[in-house]
């Protein structure tokens, strides 16, 4: 049986951990600090993600009102481009990279003149593409031409001279020391390169192996390009384990717990091309109980697919996953409080904030969020909250953009949408409530079966009103127990005779009123 570890050398540096779960359906992979799950990605045999995949693919239409075009790139859907991505540009690839908007691209994107951009890109042209953004929903893919291929320590951008540095490595003398291993690594000509914060305190021969690994891949892209019809793939990335230890495999991993011989050994050859050292970092897990429970991530995962989220104040987060908007309200809940309430309702935002972030980024929730926060008076705590939102989300590769909280007291702030939530892409809407998470309850029901059957009989009072109701059955017990007055009523009044007959099959929302002597329906609405 596996031991876990201490952290190392005894100080207080949080102990990092990934574990993957290889199962015939799917693979899940999960990065624990301290045993709290910070990040959780899941993978399903049938998904077709095709983010960072790079197409050969041909103009179908342009559309000059959009300020885009419509790709083929071989898919059910055309891919969406923006005019802007059509034409790769140094700033567009940086903002991508680092995640955070260039400070050279601040100026406003440049917007094409009617039939413009038809002159470089007529209709069947062909174009080559990455994608950036998945099909969701009923929207094919967003694409963009401005090509970046990541590799271990360096990001390769065909179609650039570009060279720097990621603005995440801060430290002077490293920035320095990695410039000059750049400026002497052997690159082909039109190709930039970007080192990765994964890229701070490597050799110079990790990068050397790595840039060899990238030319490489770009070589088989040139071929596929110059001997390949348009619409095609050139170029896909890995699978989701590869993917994982390819981009969080730095010197504060301590360990990768995998529970398949064949990955494990595929993963050690992978990591001992860039340093046989870490290799060993990687162990094989045998144990009986599987690997999630083990590791005590399951429960952890359960926590993301939760409405409700409690925090360790006794505080609690209430998610509402909506198609326009993810509404998050924060509760005080059992919190037992400060000295004061104004500090007590800081201690809770700003635990708050940091468990947003960690929610955010396991529920890989995209585009608009709005945080309801517990109101606070004080601008000095407004913004103490705000930044430590803001300090949290750095832990997140995708981008956001966080504004400061207004005076309804609402933050508002959007998080880059790359692929569906893992609520969206595990649930399905329930047959029952159809999505709404409710249905109406027996008294609306029978509000509204009195209405209608008041409204059948009005229609003809010359006529016969002997008419039979089909209900739910928990409808036909409400309409006994509490209503049987109100119908003797309606009988006395329209001098006719009502039958109620319970159908199991029938939602509790539907109902059907028939002509008891004719057979002919008077009103249902029972879906077709």
């Amino acid at each position: 049986m596996l031991k876990k570890l201490k952290t190392l050398g005894g100080g207080k540096r949080e102990k990092k951990e990934i574990i993957i779960n290889i199962e015939t359906l799917e693979t899940r992979v999960a990065v624990l600090e301290d045993g709290k799950l910070d990040n959780f990605h899941i993978e399903r045999q049938e998904d077709n993600r095709i983010v960072g995949s790079i197409f050969k693919g041909k103009i179908q239409n342009l559309e000059d009102g959009l300020q885009a075009a419509f790709v083929d790139i071989g898919l059910k859907k055309n891919a969406f481009i923006h005019y802007w991505d059509m034409i790769p540009e140094d700033a567009a690839r940086l903002e991508r990279e680092e995640g955070v908007r260039a400070k050279s691209s601040t100026r406003r994107r440049k917007k094409y003149k009617p039939g413009e951009m038809q002159k470089i890109f007529p209709i069947g042209s062909e174009i080559i593409v990455q994608v950036t953004k998945d099909a969701i929903g009923t929207k094919g893919p967003r694409v963009t031409a401005n090509l970046s291929i990541p590799g271990r320590y360096l990001v390769m951008m065909p179609g650039t001279h570009l060279k720097g540095i990621s603005r995440k490595i801060d430290d002077v003398k490293e920035r320095n020391r990695l410039k000059k291993i750049l400026s002497r690594l052997p690159v082909p000509e039109n190709i930039g390169l970007i080192v990765r914060t994964a890229g701070s305190g490597t050799r110079k021969v990790s990068f050397a192996r790595d840039a060899r690994t990238l030319f490489e891949i770009w070589n088989d892209i040139e071929s596929g390009i110059k001997n390949t019809p348009a619409p095609c793939e050139l170029y896909s990335e890995p699978k989701l384990a590869e993917r994982v230890v390819r981009d969080y495999l730095t010197e504060d991993i301590d360990r990768i717990y995998i529970d398949n011989r064949e990955l494990f050994e595929k993963t050690r050859q992978i990591i001992a091309k860039f340093s046989r050292r870490s290799r060993n970092w990687v162990q094989m897990y045998g144990g009986e109980e599987p690997i999630f429970d083990y590791f005590e991530v399951e429960k952890q995962i359960e926590s993301a697919y939760r409405r409700k989220v409690w925090m360790k104040s006794g505080a609690y987060l209430i998610f509402d996953e909506t198609e326009a908007l993810v509404a998050i309200d924060v509760n005080t809940g059992r919190h037992k409080g400060s000295k004061s309430q104004e500090e007590s309702i800081l201690q809770v935002n700003l635990e708050s904030a940091d468990e947003v972030a960690r929610q955010l980024r396991l529920r890989n929730v995209g585009g608009l969020v709005i945080v309801d926060f517990i109101d606070m008076k004080s601008k000095k705590d407004q913004n103490a909250v705000y930044r430590a939102l803001k300090e949290a989300l750095k832990k997140d590769r995708a981008r956001t953009n966080v504004l400061q909280i207004s005076q309804l007291g609402l933050l508002e702030m959007t998080r880059q949408r790359v692929e569906e939530s893992i609520f969206t892409s595990g649930y399905v809407d329930c047959h029952y409530c159809r999505g709404r998470g409710r249905v109406k309850s027996p008294l609306s029901m029978s509000v509204e079966i009195q209405r209608r059957v008041s409204e059948c009989m009005r229609k003809d009072r010359n006529g016969t009103h002997s008419m039979r109701v089909t209900v739910n059955p928990q409808v036909l017990d409400r309409l006994r127990k509490e209503d049987e007055q109100a119908l003797i009523d309606m009988e006395q009044e329209f001098h006719g005779h009502l039958t109620f007959v319970s159908d199991g099959h029938f939602h509790i929302e539907e109902f059907a009123i028939t002509n008891d002597d004719n057979g002919r329906v008077l009103f249902s609405s029972v879906e077709s």
